[in-house]
């Protein structure tokens, strides 16, 4: 089965990795990486979804996509990937 995480900086700027399940809920797999910055690494995205379950999906790469708000205000940036369940089938 899978799934996408996203890593972002929303709210208060600060970075953090979450998996999109296939359910509604809002208590989806989340991991903080409590800084502003620097952007995680790739390796510490991997460890972080690690600790979630999850590994990045076969052949799948990471997509950037910059969220304005405003001229003046702070950009969001969201990544995502596909990934599925640690031992999981694709």
């Amino acid at each position: 089965m899978k799934c996408s995480a996203r890593l972002t900086n929303s709210f208060i700027g600060e970075w953090e990795v979450y998996v999109v399940t296939g359910s509604m809920s809002l208590n989806w797999p989340e991991h903080p990486f409590e800084r502003t910055g620097p952007v995680p690494t790739l390796q510490e995205r991997v460890d972080a979804l690690a600790l979630l379950g999850y590994r990045v999906a076969d052949n799948a790469t990471w997509e950037w996509q910059e969220i304005p708000s405003g001229v003046m205000d702070r950009v969001e940036l969201l990544a995502s990937v596909d990934v599925q369940p640690i031992g999981g089938a694709a």
